[in-house]
Formats: structure tokens, C-alpha cells, sequence
């Protein structure tokens, strides 16, 4: 995923990017941490103990569990799942209301 990423941001690296995650191990392993700085992309990790800094992504993960996985299960395979998801994204993008909170 990350080389996919990097081979889609094209010269978007060159503005700066930074890659923020949480403090899983693979994250701040040495060869991530390595490959991050190779590709002139700056590492930012989470603080310990609380889900602010991924507040948002956190939030649409619930809402995607709550209102696609959870009420459509069992599942019948992998493959079921992702067209699912895939229409729901799209769904989320396209369609669902969102509203600022300013």
C-alpha cells in the first residue's frame, strides 16, 4: 500500500507530504521508518492513549461497521464483502449527506 501510495503521488513528494499513523508497531519499525525517509516523506505518530488524532477516520470506520458489516452478517465470502464496501465508499462519497460542523 505504501509503494502504491508513493507511486501515486507522483510530484505531490515534492511538496512535502507527511505520514501520520498510530503507534502500531509497523509504523515505527526501523524499515518503515527508513523507507519514509527514502521517499522524502516525513513520519508523524499519534500521542499514546487517545484516538484524536484519528478521530475522523475512526468515526467513518464505526459508521461503516455499524452500517454495512454488522447488520449484513454472515457474510458469505471475502469477495461478498468487498463489493459491498466498495459500493457503500462510493455510496458515502456520492450521496450521504454530510454537513460541517463550523
Amino acid at each position: 500500500a505504501f509503494e502504491h501510495a508513493l507511486y501515486h503521488a507522483g510530484d505531490l513528494r515534492a511538496q512535502g507530504l507527511v505520514h501520520h499513523s498510530d503507534r502500531g508497531s509497523q509504523y515505527v519499525s526501523i524499515r518503515y521508518s527508513e523507507a519514509l525517509a527514502q521517499a522524502g516523506i516525513d513520519p508523524s505518530v499519534g500521542t499514546v492513549g487517545d484516538s484524536y488524532d484519528n478521530a475522523l477516520a475512526e468515526t467513518v470506520n464505526g459508521l461503516y461497521k455499524t452500517e454495512l458489516i454488522y447488520p449484513h452478517r454472515p457474510w458469505a465470502s471475502v469477495g461478498e464483502v468487498e463489493i459491498a464496501t466498495l459500493r457503500w465508499v462510493y455510496w458515502w462519497n456520492n450521496h450521504r449527506l454530510h454537513e460541517s460542523l463550523g
